[in-house]
Formats: structure tokens, sequence, C-alpha cells
């Protein structure tokens, strides 16, 4: 589990086809690796990896089929930069919010405008991860925790601060470049959890209903489970 605060911008160092569709991959990082051990954690790019060994400051990893197919990692070459980090320790500050490192898919960078002093970058998404992202969440772009400053059909929209620009690959992507997508996974939960009766509310909420209030049909007096009357 990650928080998605980058600790480090590290560099590609190789990458190494190995049998079937996987590779392996050689990345610099003297910070992550300064107690990096064989089998821990680190996130490359918001993509969960596990350390096979580490030397002189760099440390190599697998990475599978899978992981090339849903992410943009495919696309790494050596002298390439990465955001880099180590996986969250219990008891620590959580920063950002909670990151698995499982990318859900691929965005790809719209328009970027420049202010005096931050940047909005727009990106656009997945049709399936849209339904996950909304004004004020929170959402992973290659492995940083980002707030959502605005949502449209197939895109959203953040604010990037200095910090952000400077110490992670966000500030020099451009318009067109992949980037790796991990929305909030407590949203899937819920839409898991409740997928059963999701289907059977209206389209519209009818005159005389409270704002904000959902009545799930043949709900039963589900606990938590808002009604017209309150929570039931």
């Amino acid at each position: 589990m990650f928080t998605g605060i980058v600790e480090e911008l590290g560099e590609v160092v190789r990458v190494t086809e190995t049998a079937g569709d996987s590779a392996l991959v050689a990345i610099r990082g003297p910070l992550v690796t300064s107690d990096a051990r064989h089998g821990d954690s680190i996130a490359v790019n918001g993509v969960c990896l596990t350390v096979v060994d580490v030397a002189d400051g760099t440390f190599t990893a697998d990475v599978m089929g899978e992981t090339l197919r849903r992410s943009a990692l495919g696309a790494l070459r050596p002298g390439d930069p990465v955001n880099l980090e180590r996986a969250a320790a219990l008891g620590s500050r959580l920063g950002g919010h909670l990151v698995q490192g499982h990318v859900d898919g691929v965005g790809e960078v719209v328009s970027r405008e420049p202010a005096d002093q931050w940047e909005t970058v727009r990106f656009r998404l997945p049709a399936a991860l849209a339904r996950y992202v909304v004004e004020k969440g929170s959402i992973t772009v290659d492995g940083v925790s980002l707030t959502v400053a605005g949502v449209g059909p197939d895109w959203f929209s953040v604010g990037l601060i200095p910090t952000t620009l400077k110490l992670t690959t966000l500030g020099t992507r451009g318009v067109g470049d992949p980037v790796n997508l991990e929305v909030d996974v407590l949203a899937k939960y819920v839409e898991r959890l409740l997928g059963a009766h999701l289907p059977a509310l209206p389209a519209s909420r009818p005159e005389g209903d409270l704002p904000g209030a959902v009545s799930l049909p043949g709900s039963g007096g589900l606990p938590g489970v808002a009604t017209a009357g309150g929570v039931a």
C-alpha cells in the first residue's frame, strides 16, 4: 500500500525483455534503495513492483505481461525519469490517499494551462473509469496522489503546485503522453457492495424526496441505507 507522495525521481537504467511477454527493469533510485531488500515493494510511476535485487543505488524488478498491457510501463526506455515511492509503513503519516499500486488504466495528457505558480492539466481517461472520478475526490496519476479539480464525460483536470511540477514526472509530461491511472479503491468497493440495488434506482429524483437521499427498493431496513426518511 502506498500514499501517492513521490519520494524520489528515479531513472530507468535498462529494460530487458525476458521469456514470453514479460520484462526485467533496472531503475536507479538511491533514496528508495537505501533500505530496500529482496521482496520489498516500490511503486514505479504508480505501479507496485517487487524488488528482485539491489546494488549501488539501483534495483531490478520483474514486470509481467498483464502489467505491461494495463499500464504505460511498456513504453519505458533507458534514461526515462520515473516517480518512485516505497510502501507505506504502519504508523506513518498518510499525506496523500490510499494507493494500491494497481493501475486501472492508461490516460493521456490533453492540455496544460500554466499560471504564475501552478498549472492546470487535463487528462483523458477510459470511459469505464469515469464514474469513479468526482470533483474534489482523489486520483493517482503516475503514482502521484492528486485532487480532482474538474470532471467531464471522458476527462478530468487537476492543479499542479510547483513542488509537484519540479519533483515528479508530471512537470514534463506533454500533450499526448500516456499516464498511469488508479482511481480511488473505496469507490469501487462501494459500487460492488451496492451493485445489486443500483440498477433499480430511478433515473431522476422524484419531487418531494429529500435532497441527497437515496431510496433503495427492497432494502428491507438494511443498516446504513439512506431513505427519504433518514437512515434505516
